[in-house]
């Protein structure tokens, strides 16, 4: 609890084209990343196709390919996560954007 408020499990979606390889990779770098941050999330692995279907609940996107409509989720590119070049400037961005989300 924080402030007199019960702190919520936060909601990233890892897209990649397949839902398959990469966004498996980048699934495994967050969850190291937000363990090592103190922040509690529920990761889900899928393609971009399936983005529509978990919108809703979602706090955060974190995608390796081009994603359309989110309906206001924010949407932090994540090829970095993948190549290594600017690897922690996204980790920061990703932990930023998931401590300023609150609903």
């Amino acid at each position: 609890m924080t402030g007199g408020r019960v702190m919520r499990k936060k909601r990233v979606l890892v897209v990649c084209g397949t839902g398959i390889a990469t966004s498996t990779v980048v699934a495994e770098k967050v969850a190291n990343a937000l363990r090592s941050h103190g922040i509690d999330a529920e990761l889900i692995q899928c393609k971009v196709t399936e983005v529509p279907n978990y919108l809703s609940d979602t706090d955060l996107i974190v995608a390796t390919t081009v994603v359309g409509d989110t309906r206001g989720v924010p949407v932090v590119p994540a090829v970095s996560l993948l190549t290594g070049v600017g690897e922690q400037e996204v980790i920061d961005k990703i932990v930023q954007a998931l401590s300023a989300a609150q609903r």
